[in-house]
């Protein structure tokens, strides 16, 4: 018996001097949410870029980031990861830690609510809270293997963030709609975009903006628009309804559906839009159908 206290003590000093001196964190919190890695990652970002004094580091995995948090008297150094918890759940936990008061921390969470404790509780709430407000305002149903229809159309190159889509599309929109009709060419469907580059690390995109019309010989010219032929192809399709900002959210549930189903896709998205926001209040009455083209 005696051997049995000496074992457990040891067991409990060990545990003590670990969480004291090895776990790098001060405090864990948990959140589970119904969306996949790739939307709570692009929300993160999006939170993250309307506070003050933050740094946030990030890699081409989706799971992972560091966030570094500025408040008046101390330094918090979040580290989130995500995993999934079935195909429609994720688990995100986020291990917290201040930099200057780690082991005082540590010493009193167990028995007080610290400063640090609180802090990190109301700033992970406000989160929480944005996130699924945002989950709220939109929709993702993936419905499978399609085909993106043939085309003509006209098109202007743009380079942006992922973010600053839609924005991009309307600053350029003078040129694809008006222009074109008021210069003799026929529109013949819906505008959309064809994503040609896409660098998920850095959250950045080429694409072309392009408006299907008749291919005749007396299309009008300018130095900015170029004129092209879309073959017909196999692709993943996905029906988003929300604000156009965010349809990106349904790139990232074609790459999971292909993922799990051994499906080999380009990761190049080609987006159709079907409403003009200007005309359509409700934003989950818009819809953009996405495709996600199947490699050759």
């Amino acid at each position: 018996m005696k051997k049995l206290y000496i074992f457990l003590a040891i067991l409990v000093i060990a545990g003590i001097v670990w969480y004291l001196f090895v776990y790098p964190h001060d405090y864990l919190v948990t959140i589970h949410a119904k969306a996949n890695a790739g939307t709570i990652n692009q929300t993160i970002k999006l939170w993250d870029s309307t506070l003050d004094s933050t740094e946030l580091s990030t890699t081409d995995n989706l799971q992972h980031l560091s966030q570094v948090l500025h408040f008046n008297d101390s330094t918090h150094i979040y580290e989130w990861n995500i995993s999934e918890v079935n195909d429609s759940v994720s688990k995100i936990k986020i291990f917290a830690k201040d930099s200057a008061h780690s082991f005082i921390n540590k010493i009193k969470i167990p028995f007080t609510d610290t400063d640090f404790e609180k802090r990190t509780k109301n700033t992970l709430s406000d989160f929480n809270e944005k996130l699924h407000e945002h989950l709220r305002n939109i929709r993702v149903k993936v419905v499978g293997e399609d085909t993106i229809d043939a085309t003509y159309y006209a098109y202007i190159t743009v380079k942006t963030s992922q973010f600053g889509k839609a924005g991009a599309m309307m600053k350029n929109f003078p040129l694809l709609d008006p222009y074109l009709v008021n210069n003799g060419a026929q529109l013949n469907g819906k505008p959309f975009i064809e994503v040609t580059q896409w660098d998920i690390e850095k959250d950045s995109i080429e694409y072309n903006f392009c408006y299907p019309i008749i291919k005749s010989d007396s299309l009008p010219r300018h130095p900015e628009l170029k004129y092209g032929q879309r073959a017909a192809k196999k692709a993943l399709k996905a029906i988003y309804n929300g604000n156009y900002i965010t349809s990106d959210r349904a790139w990232y549930s074609l790459l999971d559906y292909a993922d799990k189903n051994n499906i080999a896709v380009t990761g190049l998205p080609v987006e159709i839009f079907y409403n003009n926001p200007n005309m359509v209040s409700d934003e989950l009455n818009w819809k953009a159908e996405i495709f996600m083209p199947l490699k050759e």
